[in-house]
């Protein structure tokens, strides 16, 4: 249970206190535990998309209200994380240029311009899902953004220098671990898409695919893996897989 305490004070703003002395070994169960931490947030969302469209608050408004719940349930770090990564990136400068650039604190152009497009397209996605009424797609578009850490923290890949929380993470996972979750999520995006049931499956699929690609550009850009390489994943695969759900082919 240590490490689900851990991974509720890391990635929720829940009163949920870890234990006081966090090595590798317990911040690698914690992230083992992160899509269980998903999908505790994925339910809040959907509830309250469903409140929000139950008292007449429109899809617009549903949509953007329920990315900010849950920007505000996790701290905003995951945004936060895709700001700074997006800066990196853009920076176009050496792997140490672009570490120093990340740890400024401020969003330059490249970082706010992932943030609109990012809510934006949250936003938009899941004001399509609630207007079908497909609550369970708003969760689970949540939860899988949590899966794509696992596999981002694989054995193997390095923490970035100068990074307290890649050092802890980095290389804590197994591979099996990544594919069990990998697999659960498939599984269970089966009843996104109550109408064409393999259309779930293929949307975390690319989504998961996607996040392990930006996960390997941006450790080879930065030298390493850092927390803000995995708040953008986090970003980028709920956005992905609610973008993936609220196709219409």
């Amino acid at each position: 249970m240590t490490g689900l305490r851990l991974a509720l004070s890391w990635l929720t703003v829940l009163p949920v206190r870890g234990p006081a002395d966090v090595d590798r070994a317990a911040a690698g169960r914690a992230i083992a535990f992160a899509p269980a931490v998903g999908a505790l947030l994925g339910l809040a969302a959907a509830g309250f998309a469903w409140a929000a469209d139950r008292v007449g608050a429109g899809l617009p408004l549903t949509g953007l209200l329920t990315v900010a719940v849950l920007a505000l349930a996790t701290r905003g770090m995951h945004l936060d994380g895709l700001a700074d990564t997006a800066d990196g990136l853009g920076s176009y400068g050496p792997p140490e240029r672009a570490r120093e650039i990340m740890k400024g604190g401020s969003a330059g152009p490249f970082g706010v311009a992932a943030i609109v497009f990012a809510v934006g397209i949250q936003a938009s996605a899941v004001a399509a899902l609630a207007g079908e009424g497909r609550w369970a797609a708003i969760a689970l578009a949540a939860a899988i953004g949590r899966v794509a850490v696992v596999p981002a923290c694989r054995r193997g890949v390095a923490a970035a220098p100068g990074t307290g929380f890649g050092a802890l993470v980095a290389g804590t996972q197994s591979p099996v671990a990544g594919a069990l979750w990998a697999l659960a999520a498939v599984t269970a995006s089966v009843v996104a898409v109550p109408e064409r049931p393999w259309q779930g499956p293929v949307a975390v699929a690319v989504a998961l695919a996607a996040s392990v690609v930006a996960a390997r550009h941006t450790v080879h850009r930065f030298g390493g893996l850092g927390g803000d390489v995995l708040g953008a994943i986090v970003e980028i695969c709920v956005a992905v897989t609610a973008v993936g759900f609220c196709l219409q082919p």
